[in-house]
């Protein structure tokens, strides 16, 4: 009997556990559901859980490795925007109720002696006349949602750009100044529209291994440069240090320890799980897979490398979950090594406020999981 609920407890430390850093905060995701735990300015935790679609019930295809990659991508970025917004929201209302109570303060009204007396019992009302706040109208809010979404159109043509469209280009130049890839024959007084045309609308390197290769390595030292600049600023390095927190939390999860601040410290803060490796395995993946496709269109290359970004993280996904396995080959594992010294950057030592903030987010999320009894697991 005793084995019995032994192997039932390593079941349930078999289940696939991660999270994400936010504002002051952790959302932590199990199979099936997922907590956000944020902690207030007050010292206070708050959090919200619910149980995550299951996709792979209704559409049986999407349990196919590589499909499936593509699929938890999608959901991951929806949580992800969902846990960023609660965050968001909490440390917005902290801002306000600290706003109206410093305006409170200012706009009260020192009591003054009652003219004819010097008893300091007898003093004057203060007069003080408060405005009704207008409520919020549903044009506000129509343009708050219109304002997300043009954030998140941003972001992505954002990330096209620097990440897709510029190493391109750069690799292209590159190539054609040490004499790589032919270059283009301008006719005599071409504009400057024309020849900047001319150098950047065609592809055609003597070596499509060796230039993918070369945009590979760019779009890297691009990543590792943005990382590394965003790690100065104060409140990304306290999202560092949750995401810290979050790794340690799920590594002590994972050797089937209590949920405890102790136990979690005392945690690497490296996990292979992590979303920083998965992108880097997505530039590798992408250098290997772009190399075999080749247009001389620039505009053609660009568009096969976004369209085929969900079969590169589905391979990525497969790669990064297979090299967390013990039994994986020295190979998966070394194709996650640099997401692994990256994380060096993107986590950071978290304190015993942060930790518990990452062990409740986990403990809620656990709550609704069918197969973990409903109990909290901290000590």
């Amino acid at each position: 009997m005793k084995r019995f609920f032994s192997l039932v407890f390593a079941l349930e430390r078999d289940l696939i556990v991660g999270g994400q850093a936010v504002m002051e905060g952790v959302m932590m995701r199990t199979p099936n559901a997922y907590a956000i735990a944020c902690r207030r300015s007050d010292g206070s935790i708050v959090h919200t859980s619910a149980e995550l679609p299951k996709w792979s019930d209704t559409y049986k295809v999407l349990n196919v490795p590589i499909l499936r990659g593509g699929a938890t991508l999608i959901q991951s970025l929806a949580l992800g925007i969902k846990a960023l917004n609660y965050s968001a929201n909490i440390a917005q209302e902290d801002i306000e109720r600290e706003e109206a109570l410093e305006k409170a303060k200012k706009e009260s009204v020192e009591p003054v002696l009652a003219e004819g007396t010097t008893d300091e019992e007898f003093v004057k009302a203060p007069a003080k006349m408060t405005l009704p706040q207008e409520a919020e109208s549903k044009s506000s809010k129509a343009k708050q949602s219109a304002s997300t979404v043009g954030s998140i159109v941003f972001a992505l043509g954002f990330n096209i750009l620097l990440f897709i469209v510029a190493p391109l280009i750069l690799t292209n130049l590159l190539f054609m100044a040490i004499g790589w890839a032919e270059s283009p024959v301008l006719a005599a007084g071409a504009g400057w529209w024309e020849t900047a045309k001319a150098y950047v609308w065609e592809i055609k390197p003597s070596s499509w291994v060796a230039f993918n290769l070369i945009d590979g390595l760019i779009r890297m030292v691009f990543f590792v440069v943005m990382i590394f600049s965003m790690s100065f600023l104060k409140d990304i390095h306290r999202v560092f240090q949750y995401h810290g927190a979050e790794h340690k939390t799920v590594f002590a999860w994972e050797k089937g320890l209590d949920l405890t601040v102790r136990n979690a410290d005392v945690q690497k803060r490296q996990h292979p799980r992590c979303g920083t490796s998965f992108l880097m395995v997505v530039m590798l993946v992408a250098i290997v897979l772009f190399s075999v496709i080749k247009f001389d269109a620039l505009w053609l290359n660009m568009l096969v490398r976004i369209v085929l970004m969900p079969l590169v993280a589905g391979l990525s996904y497969e790669i990064i979950r297979y090299a967390a396995k013990k039994e994986s080959s020295a190979v998966f594992k070394l194709m996650t090594m640099p997401g692994i010294w990256l994380q060096n950057i993107t986590t950071q030592n978290p304190d015993d406020d942060q930790l518990e903030v990452a062990i409740e987010a986990l403990n809620e999320s656990l709550k609704l999981e069918p197969s973990v009894d409903p109990e909290p697991i901290a000590a």
